[in-house]
């Protein structure tokens, strides 16, 4: 959890380092599912012949996996350190803390969307999101 709380002016400014972060840890959680399906090929294939060829392959497959986990691990550090929690790795579904009308709650974003332009209560989350709705000085 963070202590940092954002206005939605703050919180777009930010998406120009959150942004890559974000688009990246996507991207990475994209290979590392397609590396846990391959596995899972190479593990059959493996059981139904013996293997040998194919026993590189899950080694090989193992190795890349594990870099590809620190690198979203890295990015999730990035995220957290610039004060954002990351909700949805798959998504890059991403939440801004902020306080409006004197409640905390979270600014809303996910990669792809262009800005920060909603947001929800704790309790409510992604499918409770509203258009921001109050200005800087809230």
């Amino acid at each position: 959890m963070t202590d940092r709380t954002f206005t939605p002016d703050e919180a777009n400014k930010a998406l120009g380092e959150v942004r890559p972060a974000a688009e990246e840890l996507v991207r990475l959680r994209e290979r590392m599912r397609e590396l846990e399906a391959a596995q899972g090929r190479l593990v059959i294939s493996i059981g139904g012949n013996g293997g040998g060829h194919a026993a590189g392959g899950l080694d090989a497959a193992r190795a890349e996996l594990l870099g590809v986990a620190q690198a979203a691990a890295a990015c999730l550090e990035r995220l957290a350190g610039l004060g954002v929690l990351v909700k949805d790795l798959d998504l890059g579904l991403l939440d801004f803390p902020a306080v409006r009308s004197g409640v905390p709650v979270l600014l809303c974003w996910h990669v792809g969307e262009d800005a920060v332009d909603s947001w929800h209560s704790y309790e409510e989350g992604f499918a409770g999101r509203k258009p921001i709705d109050w200005g800087e000085q809230e």
